[in-house]
């Protein structure tokens, strides 16, 4: 420390500390540049090859080895079939565990370890449950490549997803509304059903619509479950064979024709609409329902 003449001593290294706090912001920030970007880039070499072949006949058709007579048509059906059974496995079985995990389980090392585990599976690749769907529900219960067995893969996919946004929800919620409700006489039941999951909406919601997202865009797990099938007709029951649009996409890119280029960057741009709809309507029902909780 050096004194002033003012009596003040500073520190010879604060400008040290300034620099390398500068260089580190700026680094920092080029490194999002970056990212930013490598996708719009991405973005306009998908929209170039894209749009020219996005049109009413595209969506409503079949696949064909034809490029100007392909449609994605039985895929988009398939992606609608998939996540719709998809909810219905996850949501129920997600949300139920994040009730209990918040407000019934009790504090002690098996509690810990089944978290622990959770919050693992959120982040094991795709490619391990695709695996583990064949073998479990391919092959060993006997579902065959079906639409229940694809929707049942992504479940343990999005499943972590659901409890850990379900569990940060409910833990959301004030603990003086519990109180308030033991207070008028309500039981843990009434007030988790009353209280508590009417105030977590929102999050649990927005949490489920994400997770789903995800699933909608994942290709590894559902190629190792489906393959690389070509389907010319719409799945009319959960267990028939099916297609989705990742497995589309990859089909059409994979063909030599350069055609098929323009079609895979077509399907790309129905995929990113969808993707981006589901977060739109995550994001309406998030600021709708708490807007109507601060009421």
């Amino acid at each position: 420390m050096k004194p002033t003449n003012s009596g003040i001593r500073i520190n010879p290294r604060r400008n040290v500390r300034i620099l390398i706090g500068k260089v580190s912001y700026i680094v920092f920030l080029l490194s999002v540049f970056v990212g930013i970007v490598g996708l719009v880039l991405l973005l306009f070499e998908v929209f170039t090859k894209g749009i020219p072949w996005v049109s009413w006949h595209f969506i409503t058709d079949y696949p064909s080895r034809h490029p100007d007579e392909a449609g994605l048509f039985s895929a988009l059906m398939g992606t609608v079939w998939l996540m719709g059974m998809t909810a219905v496995f996850t949501v129920p079985v997600g949300v139920g565990a994040a009730i209990y995990l918040e407000e019934y389980a009790p504090k002690n090392w098996l509690t810990k370890v089944i978290e622990i585990n959770v919050a693992n599976l959120a982040g094991v690749p795709s490619i391990v449950y695709g695996l583990l769907g064949l073998a479990l529900f391919v092959y060993w219960m006997h579902l065959g490549r079906s639409i229940i067995a694809g929707a049942l893969t992504l479940s343990l996919l999005v499943l972590p997803i659901v409890i850990l946004a379900s569990r940060e929800a409910i833990r959301a919620v004030p603990n003086a509304y519990r109180e308030a409700a033991y207070a008028m006489g309500a039981d843990q039941w009434q007030v988790i059903k009353g209280v508590v999951l009417p105030s977590a909406i929102p999050g649990i919601l927005t949490g489920t619509i994400l997770a789903m997202s995800r699933a909608i865009g994942e290709a590894a797990p559902v190629i190792a479950i489906s393959a690389l099938v070509y389907l010319t007709f719409i799945p009319t029951h959960p267990m028939e064979r099916f297609t989705v649009l990742p497995i589309q996409i990859f089909n059409w890119v994979a063909r030599p024709q350069e055609e098929f280029r323009g079609l895979a960057a077509a399907g790309i741009i129905v995929l990113l609409v969808i993707l981006l709809t589901m977060n739109a309507i995550a994001v309406f029902v998030r600021n709708k329902y708490q807007v109507r909780s601060e009421e």
